[in-house]
């Protein structure tokens, strides 16, 4: 399993521009970023992952307009630090799509903690802004 840091960071979220339909994440942190995903269908839970981000760099996570209200995001940096929550999924070391967030362990994967994004009953797109600890929060 690998070894997680506590980071503190300061995330800020925005509703992304009228043209796009994606739920997308920006590292605008001065390392590179391994970001998961989780969200429910509302009948079933699914967790992917890795997206690997250089600094500066936004990638669609998913495409096409929200499906779900909450989302669910964990990163970790190449230095250790994490940015994670009370959410837990089940995830593993290499590249996944794991159907279900039940039982992590005893199905062979890990289980790890998602802060939860809410971004609201309408949105059609939204885009998360992970910034280093020490940065001022986007206005």
């Amino acid at each position: 399993m690998i070894q997680r840091a506590i980071l503190v960071a300061a995330l800020t979220f925005s509703a992304a521009g009228p043209a796009r339909a994606d739920f997308r994440l920006c590292n605008n942190t001065s390392g590179r970023v391994s970001v998961a995903i989780a969200y429910t269908d509302g009948r079933n839970w699914l967790s992917e992952g890795w997206w690997n981000l250089r600094p500066s760099v936004c990638e669609t996570l998913l495409r096409g307009p929200l499906a779900a209200q909450y989302y669910y995001v964990y990163a970790m940096d190449e230095r250790g630090g994490e940015w994670k929550g009370k959410a837990f999924m089940c995830t593993r070391d290499r590249e996944f799509r794991i159907d279900g967030r039940e039982d992590c362990f005893a199905r062979g994967f890990d289980r790890t903690g998602f802060f939860e994004i809410d971004t609201g009953r309408d949105a059609k797109s939204w885009t998360v802004q992970l910034t280093d600890p020490n940065a001022t929060p986007a206005q």
